[in-house]
């Protein structure tokens, strides 16, 4: 006899206003206790000392997680300059100094060659593996690893203002995986005044913007209250950059059994992947071919 599973089965999309000095796995959680939830699950990682939009998915909805994942995603940050450290954030011990300062043109004239698709190696301190552990967990052990580059797609980097001469604001777009401690340590190398991180806001994910957003706090204030579900993003929020093919009963029905079921398509082209919904509820994930939808995700929905 399978075990039952704790809480109550709440599907859809939250967001969070992320607040500094927390992981995002502890808000996951924190989230998860407040709706007495099944099951929960973050669409890209914030560092406890990053604030700004994590968009969590609940039940069904953690099946969308990979396209919120590899959507863009935009961030407003805060170069040191001057000072690299171990970390490339503030976090870290100071390695090195400069008394060389950019001027604002110097700035902009060096951003052209971070964006556009490049190559960027993680920092030290960062989730990638190397031999299968992770890279910050031999760095705490004082191991320097040579890091390999890893492709990333910068949509647009941009100086918004420069307070003085040892800081400078920014706002980047980006695709999955990028760091943006790597773009404030490279920035400053090509700058020749080396540079960090010291305040990073993540104001929108995907679909998910930061206007969307509730502060941390109300997952307290309102805890196992059911009006706290009114903040609750439906399931096909996470499913914006993919089209919507309404299907029948019947092709419903097959497709919630794993096979290929009939949907109603117009310009929708051989071989794209679309979801199909029974009377707006999300059906399945898929590949269009020729009138059917061949799926690859099945949700557990009713209607």
């Amino acid at each position: 006899m399978a075990r039952r599973k704790k809480g109550r089965p709440v599907h859809g999309w939250l967001v969070i206003d992320k607040p500094l000095g927390m992981t995002s796995s502890a808000v996951v959680n924190k989230a998860k206790w407040a709706f007495d939830a099944q099951k929960a699950g973050h669409a890209g990682t914030l560092d406890p000392d990053a604030s700004g939009v994590l968009a969590i998915a609940f039940g069904e909805a953690t099946k969308t997680v990979p396209y919120v994942t590899d959507s863009l995603k935009a961030y407003r940050f805060t170069v040191r300059l001057g000072e690299a450290t171990n970390t490339d954030d503030a976090e870290g011990e100071i390695i090195a100094t400069s008394e060389n300062r950019p001027t604002e043109a110097d700035i902009r004239a060096a951003l052209p060659a971070f964006t556009g698709d490049i190559m960027q190696v993680p920092p030290q301190f960062s989730a990638v593996k190397v031999d299968g552990e992770r890279a910050y967990k031999r760095a705490r052990d004082g191991e320097e690893m040579n890091l390999k580059a890893r492709p990333l797609f910068v949509e647009s980097l941009e100086l918004i203002e420069m307070p003085d001469a040892d800081h400078a604001v920014m706002e980047m777009t980006c695709g999955k995986g990028g760091y943006v401690r790597s773009v404030a340590r490279d920035l400053g190398h090509a700058l020749g005044c080396y540079g960090h991180v010291i305040a990073l806001r993540r104001l929108w994910a995907g679909p998910f913007e930061i206007e969307d957003s509730i502060p941390f706090e109300k997952l307290d204030e309102m805890a196992k209250d059911p009006a706290l579900d009114e903040f609750l993003l439906p399931l096909e929020a996470g499913l914006n950059d993919l089209d919507e093919l309404p299907c029948t009963a019947e092709g419903a029905a097959k497709l919630r059994n794993g096979n290929a079921g009939m949907v109603l398509a117009s310009d929708v082209e051989y071989g794209e992947e679309c979801w199909a919904s029974l009377d707006g509820v999300p059906v399945a994930i898929g590949i269009y071919k020729a009138g059917e939808l061949h799926p690859s995700r099945v949700f557990v929905l009713e209607a």
